[in-house]
């Protein structure tokens, strides 16, 4: 049994929090840097170039990419072989996001309660996905979330009956109606089967894949390309302006359903879709 102390999760979660929010994946940072070169619209290849401007100019400056600096998503791998010491795990997390927040001078956007709409002020709490897993290490992923792509996601629940074409018509037209509002080009997570929250998780954590990376089934890697060639034809284009590039990348996760059901889910990222891991 390998004990970590919960300081160390707290240390962990902290800088990740920090590092997500100014330095995007390398993989997306490419991908974005060679849609610039590819993208056939003038003012779409403008602002693809400017995209990569800021980009250098967060890096260089040490601030965020962009001013929403999302909610913090952390998706814990918790290996069975390790003994958590020192205190609460979910509390460790927390203090992480909100040193990370505070003393990153990250802005704060959670409210307390949904309704009464007041601040926390410090980024907490974070939206935390916990699975126990084999091993003695921990696997942590903080995915800062902005909600101008959030507010854009859908969640729909087919009957067994949809078509493989149904649901690409589903993703598509999800994407038509984000529109300009998710700050295109954008990433679409898509998580198909489950049940009702579960296909919303997949969608979330498909996010979190490399750009580089494809399903590993030719069946819905042939599905991803398909749908982001259909996603790229509606014209949308960086930031609406119309253009080649509206999607940069679409992630798809499966997961074994009931007979009765074909939920889907797909959750909107946009140009800026942040994630970070590290292994403790």
């Amino acid at each position: 049994m390998r004990e970590v102390h919960v300081s160390e999760i707290t240390k962990a979660i902290r800088q990740l929090c920090i590092d997500a929010n100014r330095v995007l994946p390398a993989d997306l940072e490419q991908c974005i840097c060679d849609c610039a070169k590819q993208e056939k619209n003038p003012t779409g290849k403008a602002i693809l170039e400017d995209l990569q401007k800021n980009m250098d100019a967060a890096r260089a400056l040490q601030i965020p990419i962009c001013q929403d600096t999302g909610m913090a998503v952390i998706f814990a791998d918790i290996g069975q072989e390790v003994h958590l010491t020192g205190g609460s795990f979910a509390n460790a997390v927390n203090e992480g996001v909100r040193q990370g927040y505070v003393e990153g001078l990250l802005r704060c956007s959670i409210v307390e309660d949904p309704l009464r709409r007041v601040n926390t002020n410090d980024n907490t709490p974070a939206v935390l996905h916990t699975r126990i897993v084999d091993g003695d290490k921990i696997k942590l992923t903080v995915a800062p979330k902005g909600f101008g792509s959030e507010n854009m996601s859908q969640l729909k629940m087919f009957t067994p009956a949809a078509s493989r074409e149904d649901l690409i018509d589903y993703v598509v037209s999800v994407a038509q109606q984000a529109g300009s509002n998710p700050c295109p080009p954008m990433v679409l997570g898509v998580g198909i089967g489950g049940d009702f929250e579960l296909c919303a998780f997949l969608a979330k954590k498909a996010l979190c894949r490399s750009v580089s990376e494809q399903n590993p089934d030719p069946f819905y890697r042939e599905m991803e390309q398909e749908i982001l060639d259909r996603v790229n034809q509606l014209q949308i284009g960086p930031q609406g302006f119309g253009g080649d590039v509206t999607a940069l990348s679409v992630a798809i996760e499966q997961y074994p359903t009931h007979i009765a059901g074909l939920p889907i889910a797909v959750n909107v990222g946009c140009h800026v879709t942040r994630h970070k891991s590290i292994v403790l």
